[in-house]
Order: structure tokens, then C-alpha cells, then sequence
């Protein structure tokens, strides 16, 4: 049975800074979908293709707090460090991806890798926050240095493309993050007129990003840098590209629990909301300068 499409939503209109190294159109929440619509994905900001031009500083977001979900950046073009009061840091290139739980309570920091940063180029980035069921939301803090090598990998027949399995099963094939519920993300990359075909259960809240290109999905077209989010109805989805695409795939099963949230804070209730603040505050996510 077919996956219906709820709606197909457009580019918003402006760009937003993070910082000063991320410009970013905001698909979640916003055009009408709310947190609880696309549970467990709390936000979907979207850095589409632009150059910022060579930089004598590191531009990006200084050190910030959270709690209680997880960050997601997947890198399309150019690099980005970072570093958090945990201790990890790392870099992630053209198909990695950095996961990272922030759990009890993290400080981290996001910028352009320096060598990047000083080169200028062209910048393509996704950045979702995934929420925590609250029995996890105070798990120790920590991250998941996801490479392009460690993908799971899946070759279309036809030539058609390519599935980088980030999360969860494409068609019997695993990707390599660790996940606190049942959450499928897929980077997809098809040919001019290759198609591809897979289902995802209806209990699952399910879109689609095309990051690039133009693709039908379920045969109805949807243009470069659209959000499509699918009805809770049927399992399969089809996708043809009409030029070459690529997409970002993302479903998971909803947390069916309160969401309160404030900044870079999102709990289940206004107390746990203000005793976030209050560890913030007292030092308890630790140090990072």
C-alpha cells in the first residue's frame, strides 16, 4: 500500500544565521508542523549550497549548552569541527556525520575547520535535533564520530544510485548509529531517472529533504530544496529523480510524551526545565572555553 503525502512544503522565504558560519532555512517546526507532528525530530534546519568566502577567523557557534535530545550535523560540502565539555572533538567532511547525545547536559561548540575556513568554498549542511524519551534524557552525555566509510552502503540496480544508510534499515541494510529509539535516516543520491523503491512502517513519522535536484515522489513532483512529509498511511515510497538528486530520508517512531521546551533545553516538564537552567547555571555541563 502506497505512503500517502500529507504535504509538500517549499524553501522558506529567509535564510537565518546560527552564529555567524551557518545560514539556514528552518523546515521543523515551522509551515505548520509542530514537534509533535515529525516526533521524534524536534528540528530540521537546512544550510543549502553558499560560499562564505575565505575567513581570517573560524566562523560558527561558540559554546552553547544542551540537554536531554541529541544533534545531528550531516556534511554535503565543506567541514566542520567541534569540540564539547565531554572532551570529544572532531571534524566532519562531505558524508560524515557527527551524533551527538547531549543527554544529561553538554557545552559544545560548532565552527569551519580551519583549513576550510581560511580556503572559503562552497557549504552544504543539515543539522536535525532528534528528542530523548524521558527515561534517557539524563543519560551521560557523549558522541558518535559517524564517517562516509562506515555507512551502511546500498548500490541501486540500473545505475540509478547510491543509499548511504546513516540510521536504522534501507531494504536489509544497517547503518552504523546507535539510536535511543526506532529511527531510519537515509542520504540518498540518484542518477538523472534512477528510482528507488523501499517501505517504511505507517506507525513511523516520515519526510523527505531534496537537497538537491528535483524528484517525483509517490508521483507527485517535488522541486529542489522542498520538505515533503508523508501521511501516517501505507509503507511504501517510491522516488524517481527527474535530474540528478540528491535527498535526505527520515522517519522514526514517535515519543508519545510531553514536550517542553526552552532554548537549547527540551524536557517534559516546566520543573525539569527550570532545573536544567539551574545546572547550566551551577556549572554541572562542565567546561569548555
Amino acid at each position: 500500500m502506497r505512503k500517502l503525502i500529507e504535504k509538500i512544503v517549499t524553501k522558506p522565504a529567509q535564510p537565518g544565521m546560527v552564529g555567524d558560519g551557518f545560514r539556514v532555512f528552518n523546515y521543523i517546526p515551522g509551515a505548520d508542523i509542530s514537534k509533535r507532528r515529525i516526533s521524534p525530530f524536534l528540528l530540521l534546519d537546512f544550510n543549502a549550497e553558499y560560499d562564505f568566502g575565505p575567513s581570517d577567523h573560524l566562523r560558527g557557534v561558540d559554546v552553547h549548552p544542551h540537554k536531554g535530545f541529541e544533534t545531528v550535523t550531516i556534511a554535503y560540502k565543506g567541514s566542520v569541527a567541534h569540540h564539547d565539555s565531554a572532551g570529544n572533538s572532531g571534524i566532519i567532511n562531505a558524508g560524515d556525520v557527527q551524533w551527538m547525545t547531549a543527554g544529561e547536559g553538554i557545552l559544545h561548540k560548532e565552527y569551519h575547520e580551519e583549513k576550510f575556513s581560511r580556503t572559503g568554498g562552497p557549504f552544504e549542511m543539515v543539522q536535525l535535533w532528534v528528542n530523548l524519551p524521558k527515561k534517557d534524557k539524563s543519560v551521560i552525555a557523549h558522541y558518535q564520530a559517524l564517517t562516509a566509510a562506515c555507512m551502511g552502503k546500498a548500490e541501486l540496480p540500473d545505475n540509478a544510485g547510491t543509499v548511504h544508510v546513516i540510521a536504522g534499515n534501507f531494504n536489509g541494510i544497517s547503518g552504523p548509529a546507535e539510536t535511543y529509539t526506532p529511527v531510519n535516516l537515509f542520504d540518498i543520491k540518484l542518477n538523472e531517472g534512477g528510482e528507488l523503491t523501499t517501505s517504511i512502517t505507517a506507525a513511523h513519522h516520515t519526510a523527505l529533504l531534496v537537497v538537491n535536484g528535483s524528484i517525483l515522489v509517490n508521483d507527485e513532483i517535488a522541486g529542489e530544496h522542498s520538505f515533503v512529509l508523508f501521511e501516517n498511511e501505507g509503507e511504501e515510497i517510491h522516488i524517481k529523480a527527474n535530474q540528478k538528486s540528491v535527498i535526505l530520508l527520515l522517519s522514526g517512531e514517535p515519543i508519545d510524551e510531553p514536550i517542553v521546551s526552552y532554548g537549547p533545553f527540551v524536557m517534559n516538564t516546566e520543573e525539569e526545565i527550570h532545573q536544567a537552567i539551574d545546572d547550566f547555571n551551577s556549572g554541572k555541563f562542565g567546561v569548555l572555553n
